[in-house]
């Protein structure tokens, strides 16, 4: 974890040096430049697709697989398609840093073939994989490769399955005392590893992974666990992990955590919008061609660990969440609440349950999302081009293009009002705004007068 964020922090000092080139200097302004493609086909379900997390713990006062069912149909109708449950595993109990409310953490891990009691049966379970299938969503499983809590059985039936310091001792990194590291130079580890998560495939029709952690882990490990899996099913996989790397080892999806920061900064003051097409261009010249990026203003880890999007975005958080549902690449997500909106940072270790209310964000989201559903346009492997205006200073604007598709985002990424022109045939034309549901004639005089943080979308 500690070497994640130097990389980070490397990265951006070396795209802090090079801020003040334009854009052009850095590299073109079509987004289908990048590494390499990867050869395999991600699910045909995920180009336009979208994922919502859900804390089965903080999601109601039951904390249950039942209680959260009865939202399935308020999030049909809002427009998720993939439901990323967080860990689902029984939680084991040695290394907690127990309080009398403590339930651990939900990635320690104690068996990888059982439901967590706390969430109910297996069987409850199943039911809630069948009636999520049934109302058209895919669902994906948290998975927990790096580590196990040092109660799991393997600790007792396999010791060589874990690392070990010099004088035996399992370790464990920073101080995750619940938790205790595997070793994947033990080939038994890795088959083990592989079946049991086989086993939510065959038996409970899962359709795909969010593996946690997985940079100290062997990209030779990867490729041979997904192979397999895809020969049961074209899971849909995604790696918690910003390296480039993993797209080969057959991961659909990696976290855009250099994007997500760098348009904190922008919303912060701190950076100016130069500096935000610099991270993106290095992110989309050194990934594949055809990578899929999950952007996000929240997740578990930012709103427990780092605040909720109204701290680190104030009032920018909308035009931010536009800009991670409408970016190139993009597999974008919602976390649990965003659209209530949940404004405290929720416990992770006791029950903290989200107060639902009148769901006011969930238009909003609801828009975003079907418009992605909808159109081509912004398929994460559609074009994205930077349209250049009369105040790049404060404007981001882009167009997502596939074949006669196309959506035109704008962006007031500044707190004050502005005023400005766009002098580019391509926008040209009477396209619909999303959000208003009205059409307008954009030409080139056509003066563009945007609210501080506001934003524009238009479809084609």
């Amino acid at each position: 974890m500690v070497m994640k964020f130097f990389l980070r922090s490397v990265s951006l000092l070396f795209l802090t040096a090079i801020y003040s080139l334009s854009f052009a200097q850095i590299a073109p302004q079509n987004g289908n430049i990048g590494a390499p493609a990867t050869t395999f086909r991600h699910p045909s379900w995920s180009a336009q697709s979208n994922i919502y997390e859900v804390n089965v713990r903080q999601y109601s006062k039951e904390g249950t697989f039942k209680a959260f069912e009865k939202s399935l149909p308020r999030l049909q109708k809002m427009g998720v398609r993939i439901l990323w449950f967080m860990p689902i595993n029984p939680i084991g109990i040695e290394g907690r840093k127990m309080s009398a409310s403590d339930l651990g953490s939900y990635y320690a891990v104690m068996n990888y073939k059982e439901v967590n009691p706390e969430f109910g049966t297996m069987q409850d379970w199943k039911q809630l994989v069948q009636k999520a299938h049934s109302l058209g969503f895919k669902v994906i499983i948290d998975w927990v490769p790096n580590h196990t809590s040092p109660d799991n059985p393997w600790i007792t039936s396999h010791p060589g399955f874990y690392q070990h310091d010099k004088n035996g001792n399992t370790v464990y990194d920073a101080d995750y005392t619940d938790t205790r590291n595997l070793d994947y130079s033990n080939r038994e580890l890795r088959d083990s590893m592989i079946s049991a998560m086989k086993f939510w495939i065959t038996e409970t029709g899962i359709d795909g992974f969010r593996c946690d952690h997985i940079d100290p882990i062997p990209d030779d490990f990867w490729k041979t666990c997904i192979t397999d899996l895809r020969k049961i099913k074209n899971v849909f996989m995604l790696g918690e992990s910003e390296k480039p790397e993993f797209h080969y080892a057959g991961f659909d999806a990696t976290y855009a955590w250099d994007i997500m920061w760098a348009t904190v900064e922008v919303a912060q003051g701190k950076h100016n919008l130069v500096y935000l097409d610099s991270v993106l261009n290095s992110n989309f010249s050194t990934f594949p061609k055809n990578a899929q990026r999950m952007y996000f203003t929240s997740n578990h880890d930012e709103n427990s660990w780092n605040g909720t999007e109204f701290e680190k975005y104030g009032d920018a958080y909308k035009a931010f969440a536009v800009f991670s549902q409408t970016m190139y690449e993009s597999i974008p997500l919602i976390y649990s609440g965003q659209e209530e909106p949940n404004k405290k940072r929720l416990k992770f270790f006791v029950h903290d349950p989200i107060s639902w209310g009148k769901y006011a964000m969930a238009p909003f989201y609801s828009t975003l999302l079907h418009l992605r559903l909808n159109n081509p346009a912004l398929a994460a492997d559609a074009d994205y081009k930077k349209i250049p205006t009369a105040n790049d200073e404060a404007i981001f604007a882009y167009t997502r293009k596939k074949g006669a598709h196309k959506v035109f985002v704008v962006l007031n990424l500044s707190p004050q009002p502005q005023h400005f022109t766009i002098k580019e045939k391509d926008i040209y034309g009477n396209p619909l705004n999303v959000f208003t549901h009205q059409k307008v004639k954009l030409f080139k005089n056509h003066v563009y007068e945007m609210k501080p943080w506001g934003y524009l979308v238009y479809e084609y």
